[in-house]
């Protein structure tokens, strides 16, 4: 077999010399990219600063202070929300203005309102505050995303497992869960673009979700919508409408949306919102009346007079696209032509949000991690996309590109290719790592 050839022969199928001779190849490799001293980083799902840069004429607004309706956005009061935002944020959700708050600059911190109101006082159709049942389980699909399991833990609600498929949560394996017992009382989806692996929900699986039987008849879906309006591509998938569904199904309190300006805006600075049936809004800001007089609502309006309408965010996304979409286009083909062939990885291709799924050999992920640490690049932990921490195969890997610059993501995925080749090569040899030798 020629050298060419073998370069895209799967590993698998090697003979013991050539994964030996492999194996060389890419500790050498290792020990180059060591002596570089990098230090990058493909850890969390931040924008860069270019992107924070296309919202500055923030900076400068609002224009006076009273809104459409001529109230002072200075002075407190309007817990749901100033109006021309909640109905501009309804547009683009595909909900009714009355069905949306628009509240500070955090959706986490809105799930966590939520979740604790559930807890103490039960929903809309609880029979009782969840924190007075025996047990409360939650379905999470997996791979999935961290802060919604840590925050599941904080509450010590205990987490089972279904696949996410790249149509959504599987349908089958979540309604056979919810319909038998009665102390599962929701799940989380991440709809459009899913974290990590960019997966799509359909609407014939939010169909399934909205309209399936549960034993608990306050069974919640919290639809984290955080990617909603973030394409990479001409062809911009639009997210299933979760709320109509559920009101034809006859479950209208079932569904709880999330979304925010975050990733839109300014991170640290952006506008969040819920939506939910009229009764789910009238119930959160009952419960929020208790502790809070009303958001920031300058901050509202100016962002209502930075987009000016529904288009206005769509333009806007199409900007961030032509920021984030060559990071994405670089690691994807880095990947490519580093593993592909070799039978040791797959990973997604995303046509939005932040984020692409690796799948590494089984066995290695948490490996591929400690190398790529050696080698001067930080990943997001191994586990982390997983309820507890534990990945059940040890293999994925979550990779977030849109912070660092092109340049810098290319040679961090080109360090993470080079340390899944060289684990591999070292689960399927058995020889054992080197430790301190390849990665102090």
């Amino acid at each position: 077999m020629t050298s060419q050839s073998l370069e895209r022969t799967p590993l698998a199928v090697r003979s013991p010399e050539e994964l030996s001779e492999f194996l060389a190849q890419e500790r050498a490799a290792y020990a180059e990219l060591q002596g570089r001293g990098l230090k990058l980083d493909l850890t969390r799902g931040k924008p860069a600063s270019a992107q924070l840069d296309l919202s500055d004429a923030l900076l400068g607004l609002p224009h006076g202070t009273t809104d459409q309706a001529g109230v002072d956005t200075r002075n407190y009061g309007g817990l749901e929300g100033i109006a021309e935002l909640r109905a501009m944020f309804a547009d683009l959700l595909w909900v009714e203005p009355e069905q949306v708050v628009a509240g500070g600059n955090s959706s986490l911190v809105m799930m966590r309102e939520v979740l604790t109101d559930l807890w103490l006082k039960g929903g809309v159709d609880s029979e009782r505050p969840w924190g007075q049942e025996e047990k409360v389980r939650f379905i999470c699909p997996v791979p999935g995303y961290d802060r919604h399991f840590t925050l599941l833990e904080w509450f010590g609600i205990e987490m089972v497992t279904v696949p996410m498929n790249d149509d959504g949560p599987d349908p089958d394996a979540v309604a056979e869960l919810a319909a038998k017992d009665p102390s599962v009382k929701g799940i989380w989806v991440v709809p459009t673009y899913a974290n990590p692996s960019g997966s799509i929900c359909s609407q014939e699986v939010a169909e399934r979700l909205a309209s399936m039987a549960t034993a608990a008849p306050d069974f919640k879906i919290f639809w984290d919508n955080a990617y909603a309006f973030h394409h990479l591509t001409e062809a911009e998938a639009k997210s299933a409408d979760i709320l109509s569904l559920a009101s034809a199904a006859g479950h209208p309190h079932r569904p709880i949306m999330f979304a925010s300006t975050s990733k839109i805006t300014y991170a640290g600075a952006g506008v969040a919102f819920l939506a939910g049936s009229v009764e789910t809004v009238t119930w959160y800001t009952g419960h929020l009346g208790k502790g809070a007089i009303g958001p920031d609502k300058l901050n509202q309006l100016r962002h209502a007079q930075f987009f000016g309408s529904p288009q206005g965010v769509r333009d806007h996304m199409k900007r961030h696209a032509e920021i984030i979409a060559p990071k994405f286009e670089s690691v994807l083909d880095v990947l490519g032509e580093q593993l592909g062939g070799l039978d040791i990885a797959r990973w997604t291709e995303p046509t939005g949000g932040y984020f692409i799924s690796l799948d590494v050999l089984d066995g290695t992920a948490a490996r591929v991690i400690e190398l790529a640490k050696g080698a001067g690049v930080a990943l997001t932990q191994a586990g982390s996309s997983f309820p507890y921490g534990a990945d059940p195969h040890d293999r994925n890997i979550r990779l977030a590109p849109t912070f660092p610059e092109p340049a810098e993501v290319e040679l961090a995925t080109r360090v993470v290719a080079t340390c899944a080749r060289l684990a591999a090569a070292e689960k399927l040899t058995g020889e054992k790592p080197a430790g301190e030798q390849l990665v102090g």
